[in-house]
């Protein structure tokens, strides 16, 4: 009998060893992924097992891995197959067949047994899918070897994907480490072009080639299978929010200043948001998990009060408005500035120049507030980047700037990758009167499965400042003799 080629790199071999729910293969471009798991989906079914080929978005068979799976059998010289249109079988009545999920994703619950549930480009699945695929693959098994498996390939984009939140967030230190991780629900294995004996030629070339003309974050994306944290026209890019992890310490500086605390009550099932500054420190940005906006809020101004702010700010755009009385019965006797934000207003001090990095227009000429920004929001937004991009400037380039204009992210920060997500994915789109406007909330979800950005939002809360009440000077005048 002929040896059959089989390319499953060593890397992979784990994945092979033992049974487990849930089994992902994560890494770049040429790293084999795909190919691995066609020659083991191929094994499988020629040994009987029944096994569903899905995607989140699927519209026809050619969006499949059907052609693929035909041309791998073909290379392999493996017998007792037969293709039709939509699905291959074996002599040994094993079969492959597809699904799309973000249209058909109710079609799953009546599966009925598979072996084994491939999902490709797995970092596209959205939430809605996720909640719906996992629990839809069973088959009744008595033992963990006969239980049916969730197979995922994927190259990693954001943190905030649904399959990098639920699985992928729990492994990375340990791949990281070791490019393994394992648990009693999932196992992990990192796998890239370098751990591929039968990298082709071909794209050694594009490689190389990408090498030279992207930048490090998106070489690093495509061929490394690291995060894309940043999307176009995004206005905050990575390498400024990595400049501002713990920038106080990196240059020597004691932050001080007014204690601001925000908070995003969210809206339609969001999570709410919080954040607290001392001067340019952030020491405190989170996720507050609460059973409603009411427990939210009463978290949000526990946790404001305790830090001792001289200003609340909270968003009363939506749900915000209907916390007004509430927020003003926790403070009650609290000596501390408490003020709503609605991203929607007119711009602040609109006749004043904007001078930041998207500044507009020539230097005789200048734009004011009111030219450059579509509302608040876009207002705010873009000072919060201008501070990035200064904290950026002083770290990485080591010019000077007033520290009152930087910004620090402590590292301690329990969800500053998540963060870094929101911030780094917020972009501008095109208005019609030429002012900077930010893409709504509604548009980022559907353009990127993101929810609410309530930490990003938060951030851009704590532009506002406390205001300044000055007693009058007595002035004492001598007459002059």
């Amino acid at each position: 009998m002929p040896k059959i080629d089989i390319r499953i790199p060593e890397a992979v071999i784990p994945l092979l060893t033992k049974p487990k729910r849930i089994k992902i293969l994560v890494g770049g471009r040429g790293s084999g992924k795909s190919i691995s798991v066609t020659d083991i989906v191929i094994m499988k079914v020629d040994q009987g097992s029944r096994v569903c080929c899905s995607r989140e978005f699927q519209n026809t068979i050619d969006d499949s891995v059907h052609e693929t799976i035909k041309q791998e059998i073909e290379r392999l010289g493996v017998e007792g197959f037969s293709a039709t249109n939509n699905n291959i079988t074996s002599a040994t009545g094993g079969e492959i067949f597809y699904k799309g999920l973000a249209r058909n994703i109710s079609s799953l619950q009546s599966l009925g047994a598979v072996d084994i549930l491939w999902v490709e480009e797995a970092q596209t699945v959205s939430k809605k899918s996720l909640r719906v695929l996992t629990p839809s693959i069973r088959s009744g098994a008595d033992n963990d070897a006969d239980m049916p498996e969730i197979w995922m390939t994927m190259n990693r984009f954001s943190r905030g994907d649904a399959v990098s939140e639920r699985y992928l967030a729990r492994a990375e230190d340990e791949l990281a480490r070791c490019g393994y991780y394992e648990d009693d629900l999932c196992m992990v294995v990192q796998v890239n072009y370098t751990e591929n004996p039968w990298f082709p030629p071909e794209l050694e070339l594009e490689r190389v080639d990408d090498k030279e003309t992207l930048s490090v974050e998106e070489y690093d994306h495509i061929w490394n299978g690291d995060y894309m944290e940043s999307v176009d026209n995004a206005t905050i890019k990575k390498a400024w929010f990595d400049a501002a992890v713990d920038s106080h310490i990196k240059l020597g500086i004691d932050p001080k200043g007014a204690t601001i605390a925000t908070h995003d009550p969210a809206d339609g099932g969001d999570s709410y948001g919080y954040s607290c500054r001392t001067g340019i420190l952030y020491t405190d940005v989170d996720e507050l998990v609460a059973a409603n906006g009411n427990d939210a809020c009463d978290i949000a101004t526990s946790r404001a009060i305790a830090a001792n702010a001289d200003l609340f700010i909270y968003d009363a755009d939506g749900m915000g408005a209907l916390l007004r009385n509430q927020i003003a019965e926790n403070f009650k006797g609290i000596k501390c500035d408490v003020r709503p934000y609605k991203g929607s207003n007119a711009v602040d001090d609109p006749k004043q120049v904007y001078g930041g990095i998207h500044s507009a227009g020539p230097k005789d000429k200048p734009k004011t507030n009111e030219q450059t920004f579509k509302n608040k929001r876009a207002q705010f937004g873009i000072k919060l980047a201008d501070r990035f991009y200064n904290t950026w400037l002083a770290v990485v380039k080591g010019k000077y700037i007033d520290p009152d204009t930087l910004i620090s992210l402590s590292s301690d920060i329990k969800l500053i990758d998540k963060l870094r997500s929101e911030v780094c994915r917020i972009p501008t789109v095109p208005n019609g009167a030429g002012k900077i406007q930010l893409m709504s909330k509604e548009r980022l979800k559907s353009l990127y499965d993101m929810d609410s950005p309530g930490m990003y939002d938060c951030l851009t809360m704590g532009e506002e400042l406390p205001q300044m009440t000055k007693k009058p000077v007595k002035l004492n005048f001598r007459r002059a003799v």
